[in-house]
This record gives C-alpha cells, structure tokens and sequence, in this order.
C-alpha cells in the first residue's frame, strides 16, 4: 500500500518542474502519476507521445531518495536521452554495449557512491547477475520501465526480454515501479499489467488524441510524386518520417527525394549499424531532414520538430500507425499524418498474412489487425474518431474533429451492391466456366470491355458479363476492388494476387446484400506553385514581427547545438523560441520565465539569447 504524499513532497515535484525543466504546471494526468510514484506506488501509465511521460518517472526520482533505473530498449539512443537531462542539470549515466570497461566502470562507481540521478539501462542487461549485483549495492529509488507495450506477445513491437522484468518486483518488492507506453488497446494493456507483475498498480489512461496532428488517407496513384507535392506545397524545410514496408522502397524513395532537391536519409535493417546510428544522428541533430526508413526506425524518437510522418504503404496495424503517426508534432505545433493506400496494399497484405509462418490463431490475429487498418481507411466518418474509438476511447457519435480529411472534405457513400455483384459474378464465371482465377487488372478490363491482346487470348470477350461495367471507370473500378477486399467480400490468393470469392461472397451475390462503399470526393485542383516556398508549420501563427525573430533564434540554437554536438531540440525546442520571439524577453528574470528555460539553461545561454534579441533591436 503506497503511502501518502506529505504536501512538502507536492510542492517538491512542482519546485523541480519549475526550477528544472522550467515549466511552470503540470499536464493531463502528469501530477497524479508523480504524486502516486513518490508516495511509493506502482503504475501503468497509458499516454500519447508528446504527453510528457519521461517527466512522470524522471520528477519523482529527483525527488526520492537513491537513483531512478529507467529500462529501456532504446540503446542508440540512450546518450540522447541522458545528453537532454545533463542538458537541464540531472545527473544521468547510461549502461549498455556500446561503452567500453572504463565507461561502464565510471558510471557503475557513481551509482554506487550516489552520485547519479537517473540510470538507463537496456532489458538484456537484468538477466547478467553482475547488473543485479550492482543495484543491490545502490539505492534504488524508483523502476521505469519505458516502452512497456514491448512486452505484449501480440503487440507491434513485442521484445522478448521484457517478459524477464517481473524480476524486478520479485527482488525488489519494496522499489515502487512504473510502466509507461505511448498505445495499447485494454488487451495489451492487460497483458503488461500480468506480465510485469503490476496487476495491483493504477491505472491511468490518458485521452489518446492529438489534435495537433491532422490525419489524411490518399488514394495511392504515383506514390512517390504524392509525397514530393505534399512536401513541396505544406512542409518545404520541415523534418519529417517517411515509412516504406521494404528496404528497396525505402532507398528508392530517399534517392527520389534527394535528386528533387529535399534532404532525405535513408534507415533499414539491410544498411551496417554505423551507417543507420550515424543517420539516425544526423536526423536529431539537424534541421530539416527527411529520414525515408522502414519501422525499425522511430521507437523513442524525441525530436519536438517533426512535422509530418508519411506512410507510402499501408501500416500493418491501428496500433503500429497511431504510434508511428505519434512521432509527429511532439511539441504540440500542427503537424499532418499521411497515408497512401491503394489496391496493391491490401492485396499485398493478405497474401502476407496468407503465406505468413506460425498457427491459425497467429494469422487469425494479424487478419483482425489488418481488418481494423481497412476499416480505418475506408470509414466514411470521423477518422480520428475511429482512431480514438479502436482504444476504447468514447467518442460522441457524429462529432466531428474538425483536423482529419474526412471532416474537411467529407467523402460520400454510395449504394455498390450492383457493381460488386457484377465483379464478384466477374470472378465466379471465370472461376466457374473458365476453370481460371486472374488479378484485379484482368477482372476490370473485362467489366470494362477492353479487348486486349490478353482478354483475346483467354477469349473473355464471350463472358456474359464482358462490358458490363462501364458506368464506372478504370480507377473506380479499382476503389471497388479494394473496399471489397477491405470488406472480406473478396480474397485474394498467390503470389500473383489473383482474387477469389469468400465465403460472405454469396450473400452479395444470391443474397441481396446491400454494399455500402466510399466515394472520393473530387479534389480541387491546387494553385500552381509559384517559386516561393511554403511556409514552414512551425511560423504559422507567428505574426509579422516575430518570424524573423524566431528564425534568428533557430539559426542560433543550430550553431550552438553544432559547437557542443548536441541536438537542437536539447538546447530549446521551437516552442519555447516561439514564446521567446512572441515576448522578446529584456533580462535574465524574464527570460526565466518562458516555458521551457529551467534554472541550468538559463545560466547555460541565458546571456546569449539576450545578446540575438538585442541584436534585432540594433
């Protein structure tokens, strides 16, 4: 039972929020959590990205007695992390493979003598007797464990080292513990409470929503040359993630983009370590950056600025989008999600789902993952809606958000029964009269009554249902295809995609299913695009006055974060230079009290930051 938090632990947490990190309250749920940790608490802490979860272990270690062990899995990444809090005065240290026997030794020393505030330690590292030796010889004040959805057998990132991490409350019962994750639906978020032994912990469960993301879903036409126009007109300069499903798409895509004149990087599984730890370097440090990456890349990524994550292929699960998506607009500045999708995808993941290895149930599950991704896609209504709905977050029906493409250019449904009978009986004669099963290309130049060389050669042009289709066109009889698909009212089979009635295929056919399907409205066509680059999301809402003020202060923060090898979002994030340009602070007292400028970073460039700002008045 955890014991209460006294009033002078309460105003603690506030001090070192304030005197720190340099905010001056708490978000959302962000002191309840702190108050329950330090009162000796366990528990699990659902949040999205963005929504300050480090803060929720890293204030109550600095509050505690002894040294805050964070797990995390996150090894390229631990000397960011541990970079960002000696940025603000913390003491941290990490342990994992990439130090040698005097760097571990060193970090080792302070922990024991004290001298540490918070140490980061990957999971493989708990099941060597010397790591459990050495916090027997500390004093452990707290267990964070980040990325706690690793530990979800069928989660979208399982790791199976998290599962040894009951351990922890097994030998240290009296250490209070906390798991954090940015998604999890309640089933995974009861897989983790029972595996890491927190079935006793509270729960807190913030609202999944992040309304500074605006989510779109495009047809997929030339994917690339999509992706180069939304960049071009809304994020010209702006850093961004682009998901490819192979690492072929991923280095075509990032060559794409560098030989049309925008900086991309590319990060797979198939490139050397150094190669992906060194672009993955360049992606924090730098502005401006587009790093083109399968989803090996992202899991903790803590940069503030990204303005947009594009996926050109269709994500394999709700869970896995909302977390990949979550990567951007961490500072709470507007930022767009967007997605290609086409036919190809979903005939492409069935037929993986199909050819997948492991038992019925495993391919019964990535079938109902990929079932709630099409529905994602092909909804009608709200999409952040059925985004919030999927994690059981109660939504006002027909609300709508206002920031999804669906409420700003709201799609249409349509009454499909008869064209799908017309496919669906496409694919039954063929099957049936023929002997044959085709792909969607061939089904659709026969309801179109195309007479190729192919329709010629298989003699299609003497089906009943030859010509039958015209009513729509060649890309609308594609969007049927798809959503038929979506719907399991097709199947799909073969490494060639040759499709195939299901058995809910009857009941449209002989049954009179009515078959609802979406319609795209008709996009205006954009304005031509002048040789005057886009305004960055970042000075939006900046008035006249205060854009050139905030892009001296970005210029400054660049050259600061490059003399000390630092990413720029660890010296100030654009938030605070935002709220820095807007009030154009006079002393150090004023400056103090922008958000986001602790104690340490006031006396750190404090004085720099009043010489660029008198600069601009000279």
């Amino acid at each position: 039972m955890a014991s209460p938090v006294v009033p002078s632990e309460v105003s603690n947490a506030l001090e070192v929020l304030t005197r720190v990190f340099g905010y001056d309250s708490f978000r959302g749920s962000q002191q309840e959590i702190i108050d329950h940790l330090i009162g000796g608490g366990d528990a699990l802490v659902l949040m999205p990205t963005g929504g300050g979860k480090s803060l929720c272990y890293q204030i109550p270690a600095l509050v505690r007695d002894g040294v805050g062990v964070v797990i995390s899995p996150l090894i390229a990444l631990m000397q960011d992390q541990v970079d960002a809090l000696q940025a603000v005065g913390v003491r941290a240290g990490f342990l994992n493979s990439t130090q040698d026997s005097y760097q571990r030794r060193e970090v080792e020393t302070a922990f024991v003598e004290g001298k540490l505030d918070l140490l980061y330690l990957a999971p493989e590292r708990l099941k060597l007797d010397a790591t459990m030796r050495l916090l027997d010889r500390g004093e452990v004040s707290l267990f964070a464990i980040d990325e706690a959805h690793c530990v979800a057998q069928w989660g979208h990132d399982f790791r199976p080292d998290y599962l040894e991490l009951s351990a922890l409350h097994e030998r240290w019962p009296d250490v209070p513990r906390i798991a954090l994750t940015a998604t999890a639906t309640d089933a995974t978020r009861q897989e983790i409470a029972t595996r890491l032994q927190l079935v006793e912990a509270r729960h807190f469960v913030s609202s999944f929503d992040r309304p500074n993301i605006q989510y779109r879903i495009a047809s997929k036409k030339e994917p690339k040359r999509q992706l180069l126009e939304l960049l071009r007109s809304e994020h010209a300069g702006d850093a961004g993630i682009v998901y490819c499903l192979s690492r072929a798409s991923v280095e075509k895509t990032a060559d794409f983009l560098v030989e049309n004149g925008i900086p991309a990087l590319p990060y797979h599984a198939g490139l050397d370590s150094r190669t992906r730890a060194r672009n993955q370097s360049r992606f924090l440090r730098e502005d401006g950056l587009i790093m083109v990456a399968t989803i090996a890349f992202g899991m903790g990524i803590d940069k503030p600025d990204v303005r947009f994550v594009v996926h050109l292929d269709l994500p394999k699960s709700v869970e896995g989008y909302y977390q990949e998506t979550g990567r951007a607009g961490r500072d709470g500045l507007p930022s767009t999600a967007w997605l290609a999708y086409g036919l190809q995808d979903v005939v492409q993941q069935r037929r993986m789902i199909d050819t997948s290895e492991g038992d019925d149930a495993y391919r019964r599950r990535l079938g109902i993952h990929l079932d709630a991704m099409l529905a994602l896609c092909e909804t009608v209504e709200c999409r952040r809606g059925q985004l919030l709905a999927y994690f059981g977050q109660p939504v006002d029906a027909g609300q709508a958000c206002g920031n999804c493409d669906t409420c700003l250019t709201p799609p249409e449904s349509w009454d499909g029964t008869v064209a799908a009978q017309k496919l669906l009986s496409a694919v039954y004669r063929l099957r049936r009269e023929r002997g044959q099963k085709f792909g969607a290309g061939q089904i659709v130049d026969i309801l179109l009554g195309k007479t190729t060389d192919k329709v010629r050669q298989h003699g299609h042009d003497s089906l009943t249902v030859f010509g039958k289709g015209t009513e729509l066109k060649d890309l609308e009889w594609r969007g049927v295809v798809r959503q038929l698909l979506a719907q399991q009212l097709l199947g799909v089979e073969g490494d060639y995609g040759t499709l195939v009635l299901t058995d809910a295929s009857s009941q449209v056919l002989f049954e009179s299913r009515q078959v609802r399907l979406r319609r795209e409205p008709e996009r205006p066509a954009r304005a031509a695009r002048t040789s005057k680059p886009s305004k960055s999301k970042a000075t939006i809402d900046l008035t006249p006055e205060a854009t050139p003020v905030f892009e001296e202060l970005r210029s400054w923060r660049g050259n600061a974060a490059r003399e000390l090898g630092l990413p720029a979002y660890v010296i100030f994030h654009d938030a605070t230079l935002r709220q820095i340009a807007v009030e154009r602070p006079s002393s150090l007292t004023e400056l103090g009290t922008i958000s986001g400028v602790g104690e340490s970073k006031l006396a750190k460039y404090g004085e720099q930051i009043l010489e660029v700002l008198a600069g601009l008045s000279d």
